[in-house]
């Protein structure tokens, strides 16, 4: 865990509750900062950016604990710090309350050793996990900024994602293939399917007409540049699962069903279940958002289109989950919309094709 992730501020007026807090969090490997008030602990925050694990007792002389708690949540860039709020009442309505103000979690004093560590680290995997999808969507939005006509195009696939891994791990063939952190990881690193576009030249990547054939081979290799960077990211990291799902979604998100996608031409379940999800989400989106030379489709015609490829370019399975699914997609398309002017020539240059539509002009 990295380094500002070990820091725990603790903020406790009685002095045997804080040397024992202190003692029990610097033994499980935290590098603890004691403060004696609220107003205290405000000061160690304001010459800490870096600190996002407190430790709270409830009652505190002057600010109280939740007066606290309340103050570090009307800090903008305070709202993602974890605070453990410590309560010798255990009673419903004051862990209610504590949870109003803005706590986290919570712990009854007196506390035994062994559930305050448990209950700082949870906070301190939670911060993990925010820094880490955090980082993923920053990296994913830096590929997607060279492409000036993808707009909310990231945010909607992982909605699309997150509806059709959840509709699958709860019904259908896949079911045991599918549990709720897998779910999670097909969401969380879906946006950086095509990170790889980072390494395709703006000639291309930006050409505002359908590629020629040649210029479309070389779209066609933004999935082994993004499957590299993170290739070498999963080895420095030994495996992280987050990177083992986005490998397998940027390097697979083109194969077909049907064995005539690419890079491998690979076919049925020999394609990674994530990837085989990601097409859907990706080509739906594809063809509902407008383009330079087209105008973008209604959900009806999109959702038919889906609908007719299933055993051809998409597994069947995960197209049942969208049509069971279709009405949600159209939400989502509709309250993660686009701000683009109408495509110029789109009346002359009508869609034409689910490969044209889908990723002939920007692999998307």
């Amino acid at each position: 865990m990295s380094g500002h992730l070990t820091e725990v501020l603790v903020v406790e007026d009685e002095p045997f509750a804080l040397r024992l807090a202190v003692d029990a969090l610097t033994e499980a490997g935290f590098d603890v900062r004691p403060a004696k008030s609220a107003e205290e602990a405000l000061v160690v925050l304001a010459n800490s950016p870096q600190l996002r694990l407190v430790v709270c007792d409830w009652i505190l002389p002057g600010m109280s604990g939740l007066e606290f708690v309340q103050h570090l949540r009307s800090d903008v860039d305070r709202r993602s710090t974890f605070v453990l709020v410590c309560t010798g009442n255990n009673e419903a309505s004051d862990v209610a309350q504590a949870y109003a103000a803005g706590a986290d979690d919570y712990v009854s004093k007196p506390w035994r050793q062994s559930e305050l560590i448990a209950r700082v680290q949870s906070g301190q995997r939670r911060i993990a996990l925010d820094t880490t999808e955090a980082l993923i969507f920053s990296l994913a939005t830096l590929a997607e900024s060279r492409d000036p006509e993808t707009g909310a195009h990231l945010e909607r696939v992982q909605q699309y994602c997150r509806v059709l891994a959840s509709a699958l791990a709860s019904s259908s063939p896949y079911a045991d293939q599918m549990d709720g952190p897998l779910v999670h990881l097909i969401e969380q690193t879906s946006v950086l399917h095509d990170i790889g576009k980072v390494g395709i030249p703006d000639a291309i990547l930006r050409k505002p007409a359908r590629l020629t054939e040649a210029e479309f081979n070389v779209m066609k290799t933004h999935t082994s540049i993004g499957a590299h960077a993170l290739n070498t990211a999963l080895r420095m990291s030994e495996g992280a699962p987050f990177l083992n799902v986005a490998h397998e979604i940027a390097l697979y998100h083109h194969e077909r069903w049907d064995g005539n996608g690419y890079p491998f031409g690979l076919a049925r379940e020999d394609i990674p279940l994530s990837a085989r999800i990601l097409a859907v989400a990706d080509v739906y989106d594809a063809l509902r958002s407008r383009r330079v030379y087209k105008k973008g489709q209604g959900h009806d015609e999109a959702a038919a289109i889906i609908a007719d490829a299933a055993g051809e370019q998409f597994d069947p399975v995960v197209v049942d989950a969208f049509i069971s699914n279709e009405r949600r997609f159209d939400a989502l398309r509709e309250s993660i919309s686009d701000a683009f002017p109408p495509p110029r020539g789109a009346d002359s240059h009508p869609a034409s094709g689910i490969e044209q539509d889908c990723v002939a002009e920007a692999a998307g």
